[in-house]
């Protein structure tokens, strides 16, 4: 049977960096976030102890999911899992991998909008409650706040995900090193709030994901697991 971390070094389909390395705004201090997919095997479901759904390490910064999670996260618009499949570095990819990410417009729709929104507005409310607690709020969070809502609201725009900084980086990074003020912060956070809504009302992304695509490539990955084992992988 696969236990944690085993699973994750054994059954691993899809393996990326993401955080600021992937965005473009890594600084010699920054992490190497890692962030990945695993297929448990079939059979492994069969038995009264279900496999993970999700897995820490074994890796510093490491965190994976069982393809199944992966997907319903993904189809719900959950941001962090959207940038796994578009993230630049890819570590390691299967052919199982490929065709997940090959499913990247079926977990696409204007679902987006509410989720960003709403991780950008937890993600301030907390900056805010440092800012009065500690007289400041973390910048590098702010930035990343802020970075996220921009890739919502281009997604919305264009139907695509972009997560690279891009000309956006500089002034970013002026946000990360606390060169920006409070009130200049929480202006250009309005100006992103009002470019998402404006942006839902015309996005040319559908009002639903393709649940029926995902759901039948899941199903055709526990056939080919069952069928196939750890060549599957």
């Amino acid at each position: 049977m696969s236990e944690a971390p085993y699973v994750v070094e054994q059954h691993t389909i899809l393996s990326v960096v993401v955080g600021s390395r992937a965005f473009g705004l890594s600084t010699a201090a920054s992490d190497t976030d890692r962030r990945g997919v695993y297929v448990a095997p079939t059979a492994d479901f069969w038995r009264m102890t279900k496999p993970p759904t999700h897995v820490e390490g074994p890796l510093p910064e490491q965190f994976s999911w069982e393809v199944e999670r992966f997907c319903e996260l993904a189809l719900a618009g959950n941001p962090n899992i959207l940038e796994v499949l578009h993230s630049p570095l890819v570590e390691k990819r299967s052919a199982i991998g490929a065709e997940l990410q090959g499913l990247t417009s079926a977990f696409l729709s204007r679902r987006v909008h509410s989720t960003f929104a709403r991780y950008a507005g937890s993600q301030f409310a907390k900056a805010e409650n440092c800012r009065q607690r500690e007289g400041e709020p973390r910048w590098k969070h702010i930035m990343h706040m802020l970075r996220l809502m921009i890739s919502g609201a281009v997604l919305l725009e264009s139907g695509t995900m972009h997560i690279d900084a891009g000309p956006y980086r500089e002034r970013l990074l002026a946000v990360r090193s606390g060169a920006l003020s409070w009130e200049e912060v929480c202006t250009w956070r309005d100006e992103l709030s009002a470019r998402l809504d404006r942006a839902l009302a015309t996005s040319p992304l559908p009002e639903h994901p393709d649940t029926a695509r995902v759901e039948n490539w899941l199903v055709s990955v526990r056939r080919r697991s069952l069928t196939n084992g750890t060549s599957l992988i």
